[in-house]
């Protein structure tokens, strides 16, 4: 956890007494509004009604949905940490590219033009690379011609993310690492990367080569060689693209085989 300085450890100590909160309720709030840029947060407190979210200029949701005090607390506490984030030092600086810090991606990425949190998961978005931070731990993706504009975490608790692009919803564990560990694929979800340990799996997978070929796709659309170019890979995926909207393929069977095709770049 990040060290508070002297105008911080202030500014928890006042919101504490204002809002009859403990401090570790306070301070669990600010790390939640700094984690969302000022403007977001997402949070687990049991003082404040359990797991909740927080918008600036817009809604805000509790476990207790109906406790409209509560909503109130909640909504006038983020917005003085909001403020307290943007008039005070208040946390100890750290770094670049340390974890824990504001600006917690590799310094030489540089500034990104998107970033969020979602839950324990932080994301920034760059030209070109897309980075993730899961519980301290950084992973840097190449966004190869994606064009970004939105990233989302599945429901369910698990770390999984997807991303908007011109080519619709893709799952971020698809992309090729630059480094870090990567997030795992989560479990039976149709956009995420199958898990090929899985025979049944593995059977749907073969079923869905077969879909693709009977519908006329070209036949280097489902076997590529080891020295295929990342321009080469990228029109066929345009082309498994243009099949799915004429209806030559489903929706599932586009995006299983876009996803092996970009794992093989």
């Amino acid at each position: 956890m990040q060290n508070l300085t002297q105008d911080g450890q202030q500014l928890v100590n006042n919101l504490s007494r204002k809002y009859n909160l403990s401090f570790d309720a306070v301070m669990h709030m600010l790390i939640a509004v700094n984690n969302g840029a000022g403007s977001m947060a997402q949070f687990n407190c049991p003082e404040l009604g359990g797991g909740g979210q927080w918008m600036r200029g817009g809604m805000t949701m509790v476990g207790d949905m109906f406790n409209y005090g509560l909503k109130n607390t909640v909504d006038n506490l983020c917005n003085e940490l909001a403020n307290g984030l943007v008039n005070f030092q208040v946390f100890v600086p750290i770094p670049q590219g340390t974890p824990g810090s504001n600006q917690w991606w590799p310094g030489d990425l540089g500034q990104p033009f998107s970033s969020g949190a979602q839950n324990n998961i932080r994301y920034a978005v760059f030209p070109n690379r897309l980075a993730v931070e899961l519980n301290g731990q950084v992973t840097v993706y190449n966004t190869l011609d994606n064009n970004i504009s939105g990233v989302s975490q599945q429901q369910g608790g698990d770390s999984s993310l997807t991303f908007s692009s011109q080519y619709g919803t893709i799952a971020v564990n698809s992309l090729p690492i630059v480094s870090g560990v990567g997030i795992a694929p989560a479990p039976q979800r149709n956009f995420a990367e199958p898990t090929l340990n899985n025979d049944a799996q593995a059977n749907n997978n073969q079923t869905s080569s077969h879909s693709v070929q009977t519908n006329n796709a070209p036949q280097s659309n489902t076997s590529l060689p080891s020295s295929t170019s990342i321009d080469e890979t990228l029109q066929i995926i345009e082309k498994l693209a243009k099949l799915k909207d004429a209806g030559a393929i489903s929706e599932n069977e586009y995006n299983s085989k876009k996803t092996e095709l970009l794992n093989r770049i």
